[in-house]
């Protein structure tokens, strides 16, 4: 993992968006030729092909960030994962004994069951039913730690980190690389030619958790849910056939459709992979997408064969993350550390809230 690190100065880590969002700058690698070009967001349409695929994760992020308080009036820090019969886990901060009450809004309340690690196991003192509408009402927007302290206030943080075609609520952080999109781009692109697609993944610690040497050692992550309608696994499939570019938007839409494709049903020959730098596999084996709903620990590396993606839309990541290794699959470790130090040299804006960077 250290070989995946990299020196990155504070200031270039961006704690608010780029207004408007596609004024964002944008990287451009082009493996083919070895060329990198620096541009703005708003002109990604001039380095992808009239007749390209365009996928974004539609997930929505929803405030699952809570601040529960102690009996001594200390606070708790509690970040939504999942629920079980009657009872909900949690990242939680601090120390929880077993029988505490955590008290949240209006008269709310939580028992702590017992502690797991990072992780708590916590009864409500209401019913289970009505928590996910308690969290629209009183929960927060679960920032990643680096941008926690962020000038945004709660109803900003809300509207920004969120992509403007999310839909479908479930997630614990965004998918970044869509949050440079607009309405306006957009209808632009699909002006050119370009079609565009949504999938979902649900962000969870699969993504933004850390990576633990037994996850590298296994390469596996931790499970996220996924799903690609009927339909739109149709329309893919037959343009993957057509060898139209398929271009994810994200990470998690690269989990999404690497994690849905079918061993036992190609959708074409054997076939080189020219446009990997320096080329580490010879072949790779064309793919459809067939298994569309589940939950993926899919961990993609440097050498990980890529089935059905050809060109990633992605942030720029933090060191020694799962996300920066995936990107990896695409231009190998030696060239994508060449990326990122000329991003830095470039002063370019990291991480969440950051700049872009496309590979084609």
């Amino acid at each position: 993992m250290a070989s995946y690190s990299y020196e990155l100065p504070s200031e270039l880590i961006a704690t608010t968006p780029a207004h408007p969002r596609d004024s964002a700058r944008l990287l451009i690698y082009n493996r083919k030729n070895d060329r990198v070009d620096l541009d703005t967001f708003h002109n990604i349409g001039t380095y992808l092909r009239k007749n390209a695929v365009l996928i974004l994760n539609d997930t929505k992020v929803f405030p699952a960030r809570m601040i529960l308080k102690k009996s001594t009036g200390g606070k708790i820090e509690a970040l939504y994962l999942s629920q079980q019969n009657d009872h909900i886990t949690v990242l939680a901060t601090g120390k929880l004994r077993p029988e505490e009450i955590l008290q949240w809004e209006d008269g709310h309340a939580f028992t702590v069951i017992k502690r797991n690690g990072k992780e708590a196991i916590l009864q409500p003192n209401f019913p289970l039913s009505t928590f996910l509408s308690l969290l629209e009402a009183h929960g927060h927007i679960p920032l990643p730690p680096y941008i926690e302290k962020s000038p945004l206030s709660e109803s900003d943080r809300r509207r920004e980190y969120q992509t403007v075609f999310a839909r479908d609520s479930g997630s614990i952080a965004a998918p970044t690389a869509g949050l440079h999109f607009t309405q306006e781009l957009l209808d632009v692109l699909r002006s050119q030619g370009i079609s565009i697609e949504y999938v979902t993944l649900h962000v969870h610690l699969g993504t933004f958790a850390p990576l633990e040497e037994d996850q590298w050692e296994k390469k596996k992550l931790h499970t996220e849910r996924y799903h690609i309608t009927a339909d739109t696994a149709e329309r893919l499939n037959a343009a993957k056939k057509e060898g139209r570019p398929i271009v994810a938007v994200g990470t998690t839409t690269v989990r999404t459709l690497e994690s849905a494709c079918d061993q036992n049903s190609p959708v074409g020959a054997w076939h080189a992979k020219p446009l990997r730098m320096p080329l580490k596999r010879s072949h790779a084996y064309l793919l459809s997408l067939q298994k569309l709903s589940g939950s993926t620990s899919l961990f993609l590396t440097e050498s990980s064969p890529l089935h059905f993606v050809d060109h990633v839309i992605t942030n720029f990541h933090l060191p020694g993350t799962s996300l920066l290794m995936l990107v990896a699959a695409f231009t190998g470790r030696e060239k994508l550390m060449e990326l990122y130090q000329k991003a830095v040299d470039e002063k370019m804006r990291f991480y969440s809230f950051g700049d872009g960077m496309l590979i084609v």
